[in-house]
């Protein structure tokens, strides 16, 4: 009896404490709450706040990058400068709405600038590169050696192709056989590079070798007329067919006529292909490189 007497005491002693511990942990829990959860809704309201103020600022970006964009259009502005000026201003937006976010978090936005200062000064000599193509990039807005649509030659590593963007930090070409090249800013601006469409006109010299046997002079008549006779040459311009030069093995005549540069190769092509066959009608030779041996006994 005693026993049992004693074991509902001590039961009786673990239920209590258990009760005890469990109404101490409530306690803890609601003073938790009480002194932490305020803080946690207002950084949840304002982490939502600025997830919208995000989104609505991108769509204001856009909206107003938009409006500058057709601003420079109607003033007429070049569309490499629209490109350069629109991906600058995009960085510049983001950047500025950025820090209104942050300063919505109570972030000290002068303790950031001077912080991002330092750091792109780090940035700078670290990423030297960088800022010299972007500094290309201003030059070549500047000086405007080429425009979006030219065709240039970028001498020193032999590429060319059509401007289809001036960007930041890079400029693209656009080959003729369809391959997209990417060239640094700071490269093209320190380099010589051939504008080949500057100009509304193209001077095409085509050199062909007679036989000495053949007729010069009608090997020139055939010339000047099958140029006399082309639509795309301009008839404005002065057209030549001259005896260059006297080789080893034929003489060598300069067709030399000037057409527009989107018509270059075409008439390049054409014409050469026409003096062959005009030559091969009329008997004239085209000589490939020989060699006269005379043996003496």
């Amino acid at each position: 009896m005693r026993y049992l007497t004693a074991t509902a005491s001590e039961i009786s002693e673990n239920l209590q404490t258990e009760l005890n511990q469990v109404t101490e942990q409530i306690s803890k829990t609601q003073e938790y709450m009480d002194q932490y959860l305020p803080a946690v809704v207002s950084f949840g309201l304002r982490l939502l706040f600025a997830v919208i103020v995000f989104l609505a600022g991108s769509r204001l970006i856009k909206i107003l990058r938009k409006i500058i964009r057709r601003s420079m259009e109607r003033a007429g502005a070049d569309v490499g400068v629209m490109q350069f000026l629109d991906s600058l201003l995009k960085v510049i937006f983001y950047f500025v709405l950025i820090m209104l976010i942050a300063s919505g978090f109570g972030v000290d936005t002068t303790s950031v600038m001077a912080l991002v200062g330092s750091a792109g000064l780090t940035a700078g000599l670290a990423f030297q590169g960088s800022l010299s193509n972007f500094a290309g990039g201003v030059l070549l807005l500047l000086i405007k050696p080429f425009k979006v649509g030219d065709y240039i030659i970028y001498v020193a590593d032999n590429l060319e192709g059509t401007v289809t963007e001036v960007q930041m930090f890079y400029t693209t070409l656009l080959t003729a056989d369809n391959r997209r090249v990417v060239i640094p800013n700071g490269v093209l601006s320190n380099n010589s590079l051939v504008n080949v469409t500057a100009q509304d006109r193209r001077r095409l010299d085509i050199d062909v070798g007679i036989g000495y046997d053949s007729d010069l002079k009608l090997a020139k008549e055939l010339c000047e007329k099958l140029l006399n006779g082309e639509e795309k040459i301009l008839k404005e311009q002065e057209h030549l067919v001259v005896v260059d030069s006297l080789a080893d093995s034929a003489v060598m005549l300069k067709l030399r006529f000037w057409v527009r540069p989107e018509d270059y190769w075409t008439m390049k092509w054409k014409v050469t292909e026409d003096v062959k066959l005009l030559f091969d009608e009329h008997g004239i030779e085209i000589p490939f490189n020989q060699m006269d041996v005379n043996i003496r006994q």
